[in-house]
């Protein structure tokens, strides 16, 4: 028997902080986030590999920042179903280097997908190695680069790099709510974003970089984040002190490794959070 469930009722009013919701059952077969007008929800893909966001607005269009890593086609496919996903407005990729056309390709045509977003310097990559159809549309997103993204949310470009450990940093808004989803960990980008309006950040996806520490202690108090989401695979572990520290800045930090995928619902001046467990198959 399918089993929808509906947010509505799970959903706390008057709070401005987020309430975590008891971990949904994996025998859930569709979630219906039931998103009226001045609603949106961030869900970040509880994956084997890699990252992939999820943000759907109350005018019923889907966006998808990032593809996930090696061997999650069918993770990402059951996650989308899971969240009644049939089609896809726009793929952002934030990373500069290591992007796997096959998988890429493969989402674009399974979800008609109509507009693609990256760096300039991966453009010409992207149209050779796709062999595009006219009906999809490749955009360049630089630094300062400002667009309308959902009825009521804004996404704006605080750093574009080009550099191995470096790409596509953006900050969402709606309503009061601020979200940074932050690809770059060089030194460079680091300077750069500190140089930005980028304190009080309600959620925060982490650079997806475990093999050193990608962010700094200044970096982390100067964004203040109510919520940190980290994607990692199995056998990685994020370094132990950047956890410490956003932990020391008060930060509620999910791993989607641990919590599995993790949505946020905001209204105008709430946001509630709910996981669900990570599908392993042992």
């Amino acid at each position: 028997m399918k089993i929808l469930l509906f947010l509505a009722a799970l959903f706390l009013q008057g709070t401005t902080i987020a309430m975590a919701s008891p971990s949904i059952s994996a025998d859930v077969e569709n979630i219906d986030l039931n998103l009226k007008n001045h609603e949106i929800a961030v869900t970040f893909l509880g994956l084997s590999d890699g990252e992939a966001t999820l943000i759907q607005g109350s005018n019923g269009e889907n966006i998808l920042v990032n593809v996930g890593g090696d061997g999650t086609d069918a993770e990402i496919d059951r996650l989308l179903s899971l969240y009644d996903v049939k089609e896809i407005r726009q793929l952002i990729l934030t990373k500069s280097k290591d992007l796997n056309y096959d998988r890429i390709k493969r989402l674009i045509f399974k979800y008609h997908i109509k507009q693609l977003i990256a760096l300039p310097s991966t453009l010409t990559t992207l149209t050779e190695n796709l062999d595009l159809t006219k009906g999809v549309v490749v955009k360049s997103w630089v630094e300062g680069t400002k667009t309308l993204l959902l009825p009521e949310m804004t996404a704006e470009v605080q750093f574009a790099g080009n550099e191995m450990d470096e790409g596509l940093d953006i900050t969402l808004e709606f309503f009061i709510h601020r979200l940074f989803l932050m690809t770059s960990f060089s030194q460079r980008a680091e300077q750069r974003l500190l140089t930005k309006n980028l304190g009080d950040i309600n959620i925060f996806k982490v650079p997806n970089s475990l093999t050193r520490a990608s962010l700094s202690e200044q970096l982390i108090q100067f964004i203040n984040p109510q919520i940190s989401i980290l994607f990692a695979a199995d056998e990685q572990h994020p370094d132990p002190n950047m956890v410490d520290d956003l932990h020391q800045s008060w930060s509620e930090v999910y791993f989607t490794q641990k919590h599995g995928t993790v949505t946020i619902k905001f209204t105008e001046s709430n946001y509630e959070v709910f996981t669900i467990p990570f599908e392993r198959n042992d």
